[in-house]
């Protein structure tokens, strides 16, 4: 039931959820040293994927034809140069990491080598260049681009994985801290559902979702939302009300999608038009893109300090 736009989006609140608050003057070498891969992350990972799903809007498995009605092209990255010194330079930091450093330099060979692609086809199709050449270029262009899309997404994946393993860490051991000198605080229980949200959206978002970890996640979840009403944590000076309001919403679709999973309910046609399009997928009640537009809104509300 997920879509491959689910699976991108995560990238894009990748850093928010792991530097929710302003570095100090003084930033760690390890902090800044994750804070290189992800910046390269949520600046080019959405818009090359982005690209992808632009390009396969018009285009069949098979290539271009020349025949085809409507002729999008596909969109253009930001210049990789930027991402490549400042993952360079993170790999030598402290500590040193070597699954996530190759990982590192994965990513950067692909995005450096997408990016020329991604511009030299934007060009063909910008220009209508296939009005002179009968597609030609077209057809040659297209495994190449398969290519280069299928290296970036895996290496992509892997960079964020890396990542996100060590920010799973850190939050756990951030909750424990925070629960140990101040017991279940407003801060306990924020740091508590910022975790419990991210694993709803995984499991919601996985390849083969399973409805019993969805189940388990969608509750865990709901249970650490109550219990900040429970708490007396909100209202002014504490957790804020916006906040507060941005965690409901996503739990109500992430339950919307849950029901939607679990009883097989299909889209229909007007909505599989709205999921086919990038930027109208959040409009479809119960579906990953909603799901991530949520997330996404609860974590700006995180960066923005989750109080009044």
């Amino acid at each position: 039931m997920t879509s491959i736009r689910a699976s991108i989006a995560v990238a894009l609140v990748l850093a928010s959820v792991i530097y929710g608050n302003p570095a100090s003057a003084q930033t760690p070498p390890a902090t800044e040293k994750l804070n290189a891969y992800v910046g390269c992350i949520n600046r080019l990972s959405a818009r090359a994927l982005e690209s992808r799903a632009r390009y396969f809007s018009w285009v069949g498995k098979s290539g271009p034809t020349g025949k085809e009605r409507i002729i999008y092209g596909l969109y253009t990255i930001y210049d990789t140069a930027d991402c490549q010194k400042k993952a360079e330079a993170a790999n030598a930091l402290e500590p040193r990491d070597a699954a996530l450093e190759a990982a590192a330099t994965a990513y950067v060979t692909a995005v450096t080598a997408l990016g020329p692609l991604l511009k030299e086809t934007d060009d063909y199709y910008t220009q209508e260049n296939y009005k002179d050449d009968k597609m030609a270029k077209g057809k040659a262009l297209h495994p190449r681009l398969v290519a280069a899309w299928d290296a970036f997404a895996s290496a992509d994946r892997s960079l964020r994985d890396g990542v996100e393993a060590i920010n799973d860490r850190r939050k756990a051991e951030e909750l424990m801290a925070i629960e140990a000198t101040e017991g279940r605080s407003a801060r306990y229980h924020v740091a508590a559902l910022m975790i419990g949200a991210k694993r709803v959206l995984r499991a919601e978002d996985a390849t083969s979702p399973d409805i019993a970890a969805i189940t388990k996640a969608v509750e865990a979840y709901e249970a650490t939302v109550k219990a900040i009403d429970a708490s007396g944590a909100t209202g002014d000076a504490k957790v804020g009300s916006m906040f507060i309001s941005q965690a409901k919403s996503f739990l109500t679709t992430a339950k919307q999608l849950m029901r939607r999973i679990r009883d097989k309910v299909p889209y229909s046609t007007g909505d599989k038009m709205m999921l086919s399009d990038t930027g109208s997928g959040w409009m479809v009640q119960g579906s990953s893109p909603r799901l991530l537009r949520d997330y996404n809104q609860l974590v700006d509300a995180y960066n923005s300090g989750a109080r009044m």
